[in-house]
């Protein structure tokens, strides 16, 4: 197997799951997601009916995620969001703060438990009934101090000589 390829566990939206691995960037083909399944067949499943797809360490610890909101406000730069799901599910994540990110299919995020199972969850749009941005971390802050430091005043010994 080659290290290109990521260990997930499918999720559809029937609550069933498919174990497997996928290629980590090109997963997706023609509103199917690829999967290698772990008996070795290759399955296609419509994004129609997949909930998540989930990026995980290990397929022996595939419980749902522990934690599905951040007890405190993250400290990872990027967008904390929260999704709502078609069965009324709630799930908060990080999401990067880049457009050239964000894929036609659906979402990328982060989940609030880093050091669990789950390091990354793609929600395909269908899944979703809302996604709701409740704070831009990190990038603002940023922003704001190269502006401060953009319009200091000049100095005595700054100031043009004539």
């Amino acid at each position: 197997m080659a290290s290109t390829h990521k260990k997930v566990i499918v999720r559809k939206l029937d609550r069933d799951s498919v174990h497997g691995y996928v290629a980590a960037e090109e997963f997706l083909a023609a509103n199917k997601v690829e999967l290698l399944s772990t008996t070795g067949n290759v399955v296609l499943i419509d994004l129609s009916e997949i909930r998540g797809v989930y990026f995980v360490r290990d397929f022996a610890d595939s419980k749902s995620l522990q934690r599905k909101t951040f007890t405190t406000r993250p400290r990872v730069e990027g967008l904390w969001v929260r999704l709502r799901f078609r069965d009324a599910e709630m799930l908060e994540g990080l999401m990067p703060n880049d457009l050239t990110q964000v894929r036609a299919e659906g979402f990328f995020v982060n989940p609030p438990d880093m050091r669990g199972n789950i390091q990354r969850i793609f929600v395909p749009r269908s899944a979703l009934l809302e996604l709701t941005v409740l704070a831009v971390i990190g990038a603002a802050a940023k922003h704001r101090r190269q502006i401060v430091e953009n319009q200091a005043p000049l100095l005595f010994s700054e100031m043009p000589t004539e």
